[in-house]
């Protein structure tokens, strides 16, 4: 996607540096920077204090941290896997990337390792593409007979208004996004999309990222508290919602950012379509119960606590913004149950939140 004009994935490998490159997400929207990571350690810190985030791109960097690992040669490859294993529980795409590595590399020879393992990223990174582009054009078609049957309806309607809690764009992705990615094929066919972007405490994905990311592609879009969603859909100014995942469980329960599931209660009553957008790798078919089952990321507590953003004299800054005295509570996740999502709309087709459909689809996939 791009950034002033210029197109860039969320993370590469840097040949003439020797290093792997990644957009440092912490910093924006107010400044795009981009950092090198030479090591295993620094890697982990990537992905644990967010400066790459969202499930497809954690994956792919823990591939790229195995070859970093490697190129070291001081660490053994279950060792390497345990410690990014480690760095966030509830994404289902870093367990997945972590086993896929580790299987492609279990016969390669110690000494061609770390090359095997840089080789097998960036075929990882491109699939990634791959698929979200393809989430794209499956979700574009829903958007474009939601907008159709809008207009035979409303003759005089001016745009599909959509819902979206979060960040599930490219910058969650190597590229594209997952519930953004309909949204830019949708506005490169013509379609007039605006999109409502829940602020996202306590991280504000959606605020910081979301918007950023739609502003770079000139799509309309409001920025709301994460409490107005309701009000909107009671009002009819909601016509669908789409979020993306970080792990969806074989009978079609869905876990995403935290609030996602009183956005789903509210879609649903309101009669309002919720689309949830994800690669097949995000499907955990060993879970069949998302509420019991997925474990939920707890994180610090100064998260909620403090916020950062601009001063007076445009420095980037951090503040607390409630009492010291006070516990904290940090989840970062919550489950919606498969009986309030629409439809999960992978790079495979659309296909129904329920254990019949994707069995269909684990099928298809080779999945025993």
């Amino acid at each position: 996607m791009r950034v002033d004009g210029k197109s860039h994935r969320t993370i590469g490998f840097d040949a003439a540096q020797q290093c792997v490159r990644i957009i440092d997400q912490t910093r924006l929207p107010h400044h795009f920077e981009t950092l090198a990571l030479t090591t295993l350690d620094q890697a982990c810190h990537a992905i644990t204090c967010m400066q790459v985030r969202g499930a497809p791109l954690i994956g792919v960097t823990a591939a790229y941290g195995v070859y970093l690992a490697l190129r070291e040669d001081r660490h053994s490859l279950e060792a390497i896997c345990a410690r990014l294993l480690a760095t966030r529980p509830t994404a289902v795409n870093l367990r997945w990337a972590l086993e896929r590595v580790a299987s492609e590399l279990e016969c390669t020879p110690r000494s061609e390792r770390a090359g095997a393992a840089l080789a097998i990223a960036q075929r990882m990174a491109d699939e990634d593409t791959e698929a979200c582009s393809a989430i794209g054009d499956h979700g574009c078609a829903l958007l474009e007979q939601a907008w159709q049957a809008k207009r035979a309806q409303n003759p005089d309607a001016q745009c599909l208004n959509i819902l979206t809690h979060c960040n599930a764009g490219w910058l969650a992705t190597v590229d594209w996004g997952t519930a953004l990615a309909p949204i830019y094929k949708a506005h490169a066919k013509g379609i007039p999309v605006h999109i409502w972007v829940d602020e996202t405490r306590p991280r504000n994905q959606g605020a910081f990222l979301t918007a950023w990311e739609l502003q770079q592609e000139g799509i309309a879009h409001t920025v709301i508290v994460d409490n107005a969603g309701g009000h909107l859909m009671q009002h009819g100014d909601v016509d669908l919602c789409i979020v993306g995942s970080d792990r969806t469980t074989a009978n079609g329960d869905v876990c995403n950012k935290i609030g996602t599931y009183l956005k789903a209660l509210a879609a649903f009553d309101n009669d309002v379509p919720f689309y949830v957008a994800l690669p097949v790798s995000t499907i955990d078919f060993t879970l069949a119960d998302g509420v019991r089952e997925i474990p939920i990321e707890q994180r610090h507590g100064e998260e909620v606590s403090h916020m950062q953003g601009l001063n007076a004299q445009g420095e980037l800054t951090r503040v607390q913004v409630m009492t010291s005295h006070s516990a904290v509570n940090n989840f970062g996740f919550d489950v919606t149950p498969a009986r309030l999502v629409s439809a999960l709309i992978t790079e495979r087709g659309v296909y129904q939140a329920s254990r019949e459909s994707l069995q269909e689809l684990a099928t298809a996939i080779g999945h025993s």
